[in-house]
């Protein structure tokens, strides 16, 4: 997994950073303290698209977060909060000037707690060397359908999940976690079926009923396929981006959302 992520032209970390990652990972589990890599690294694994790694997300139950915590201390990080401010209700976000370690163990709207599902259901991959465990897919996507805000949304995450892992996905978990909030789920899959309606189709067709949806019917219009390309694409909130003839056809193709 690492040499893959390493020779992605669309994936990068520094070795500095990797080496207080691995410290803290190595750490943290000759202390038995139990946790998963989440996050992007996780979305990264499950869609299989290459992004930028500005941090490691690392999840696990409250109750075990001041021991993970204090390894951050021992291994030379800071508290980011005295630059950065943040909500240290369900985070916690430690620092050398360069390398982030974040320590959660809520969702950042307070609807869960991570419990042992979150820390012992996911599958195991190898990062710098160390095998870890990562946060299950179901998980993964079930925090995403909550970022949706001004700057911020994760849509485009959990589209990717659908159309890669979406048929695999264990959908009673899914559900039972989102509870009286599966019209979010609902609307995920709405835009989705617009966006890549055969992808879609491969989804069970019981979770289109159950959630009161129509069932996506076949691809006709030989243009829907590309209806990805519809959607706006302007830098609203960050840097100027480049323009198109200045990527590469590897870097358009990766970027774009759902390749349907």
């Amino acid at each position: 997994m690492t040499e893959q992520l390493a020779a992605s032209p669309l994936w990068r970390v520094d070795p500095d950073k990797w080496a207080i990652y691995s410290q803290v990972l190595k750490m943290a589990q000759r202390r038995h303290i139990p946790f998963a890599v989440g996050g992007g690294t996780a979305t990264m694994v499950y869609t299989g698209r290459p992004r930028q790694s500005k941090d490691i997300d690392l999840f696990l139950p409250p109750d075990r977060r001041e021991q993970l915590i204090e390894v951050t201390r021992e291994c030379g990080l800071q508290d980011l909060y005295d630059e950065q401010p943040y909500d240290r209700a369900w985070i916690y976000r430690a620092h050398d000037g360069a390398a982030i370690v974040d320590i959660i163990w809520s969702m950042a709207n307070y609807r869960s707690q991570v419990d042992a599902a979150w820390i012992e259901d996911g599958p195991e991959i190898e990062l710098d060397g160390v095998r870890v465990r990562l946060v299950p897919v179901e998980e993964t996507l079930w925090c995403k359908l909550y970022i949706l805000q001004r700057d911020r949304c994760d849509w485009p995450d959990a589209f990717n999940i659908l159309h890669t892992v979406g048929p695999e996905l264990d959908w009673e978990r899914v559900i039972s976690r989102l509870e009286a909030d599966t019209p979010l789920l609902a609307g995920v899959l709405s835009v989705f079926a617009w966006l890549c309606p055969d992808r879609a189709r491969d989804l069970p067709r019981s979770l289109w009923s159950r959630l009161k949806l129509e069932y996506p019917p076949p691809l006709i219009d030989p243009n829907a396929g590309g209806r990805v390309n519809l959607l706006d694409s302007r830098g609203w909130f960050g840097p100027e981006m480049p323009r198109p003839e200045m990527l590469s056809p590897e870097i358009l193709s990766s970027e774009k959302v759902c390749k349907c």
